[in-house]
């Protein structure tokens, strides 16, 4: 723990933050190989792959505990055709117990560092599900949590300035 002086010369304890992942899981989990069903396709196959994430967090009845929800959705698409090779789509959470962080740090902290401990774990399942369901590993470039959140927090923003002007027209 860290020390800091005042203004008065007296030593203030800085707040320690403490954070404990306590179970980490598969909520849901699927695989489906559109190559495999529809039959190899024709000519030269491209592949482009697109990954979305989205985040959720709620606090447990527990003190200090909180779940946290990263769902990803990566689709694997022929640029020749459009047409699709795979889809797999990964709900991965995990409970935490927080202490130390004040409550208007919390949920930057819970969408932002609560996700980066369970990224490497993600990114694993992934690249076994693709390798596993007939496709070369799918290697995950790491997620800019921080860039993700920013952009919900612009987004929930831009909604609530659209809201009145849309009232306004009724």
């Amino acid at each position: 723990m860290a020390d800091e002086n005042t203004p008065n010369g007296t030593a203030q304890a800085a707040p320690q933050v403490r954070m404990q992942i306590l179970a980490q899981y598969i909520r849901d989990l699927s695989f489906e190989n559109a190559v495999a069903t529809k039959g190899a396709p024709q000519g030269e196959v491209q592949p482009e792959i697109t990954v979305q994430v989205s985040l959720d967090a709620r606090k447990r009845a527990g003190d200090h505990q909180y779940e946290v929800i990263s769902k990803f959705r990566v689709t694997s698409t022929n640029k020749a055709d459009n047409a699709t090779l795979f889809l797999t789509e990964l709900d991965y959470g995990g409970v935490f117990l927080i202490e130390g962080v004040p409550e208007d740090q919390m949920h930057p902290f819970l969408m932002i560092e609560c996700p980066r401990m369970l990224f490497p774990f993600v990114r694993r399942i992934i690249s076994d599900v693709t390798r596993d369901g007939g496709f070369p590993a799918f290697n995950m470039d790491p997620v800019d949590f921080v860039a993700l959140y920013r952009q919900e927090l612009a987004r929930r923003a831009q909604a609530q300035q659209g809201a009145p002007a849309d009232q306004r027209l009724s």
